[in-house]
């Protein structure tokens, strides 16, 4: 697969992907238009085996890969091909805010923060989407522990020192979250809203999926296995 052309880039943005064919150039468009573009690397990681969402990549400068199923699979193998120091893992439904990478630098140029993430938006007009928003802006700055579809960031060194992702099939985020407050570091959280696309919650129901997700993750946090999760979440 290709490397990118982008020499020195100050941010490498890792996408996880899995049948995403149809919106990726949007997708990669709306990224790139958060410029400057010659300072971003842009790392899609395709979890099937015939690569048909990164085949469907019609952007230049675009590293492209193919990995084992599963995100953190996934993410690992984008971290191991970054050439920034800081590292950005984005979902393929989520468009980050304007200035994004501005404030990632600057979140990071402070010694005191590790890692961070953003604040959740959905792109839904409906009300009780904005409810979920201010659950989840109340329930990180809480825990410290945002989810994957909050766009999290990471100084590459820090990320390599403890380890990246556990390749586990759910709940990847939650656990390298936990093992860094474990640690005693700090997450920032940058009070902008990301977007991410409603359709999960569309398909399965708001209620649904909010109460679905509170249940993994306690489940988690009091020692079942992400295997037996799966299930569930799936």
């Amino acid at each position: 697969m290709p490397f990118s052309s982008i020499r020195d880039p100050t941010i490498s943005v890792i996408i996880p992907v899995l049948n995403e064919s149809p919106g990726i150039n949007e997708f990669i468009a709306q990224l790139r238009a958060q410029g400057p573009v010659d300072t971003v690397e842009i790392i899609v990681v395709d979890g099937d085996p015939a690569g048909s969402t990164i085949k469907a990549i019609s952007h230049p400068d675009i590293v492209r890969a193919i990995a084992g199923p599963g995100r953190g699979v996934q993410m690992n193998a984008g971290a191991a091909r970054a050439s920034s120091d800081i590292l950005l893992f984005l979902h393929a439904d989520t468009f980050l805010p304007r200035n994004a990478f501005k404030r990632i630098r600057q979140a990071l140029e402070d010694a005191e923060f590790a890692a961070g993430c953003f604040d959740l938006g959905i792109r839904s007009d409906r009300k009780l989407f904005r409810v979920t928003e201010r659950y989840v802006a109340l329930r990180t700055r809480i825990t410290r522990i945002p989810f994957g579809d909050q766009a999290i960031f990471v100084r590459r060194e820090y990320f390599e020192r403890i380890g990246g992702y556990r390749e586990i099939p759910i709940m990847e985020d939650v656990d390298l979250m936990r093992r860094i407050r474990g640690r005693g570091d700090v997450i920032c959280v940058i009070p902008e809203n990301v977007s991410t696309s409603a359709r999960r919650w569309e398909k399965e129901g708001v209620l649904f999926t909010t109460l679905r997700n509170w249940m993994l993750q306690a489940l988690y946090c009091c020692g079942v296995p992400p295997e037996r999760l799966a299930r569930f979440y799936r």
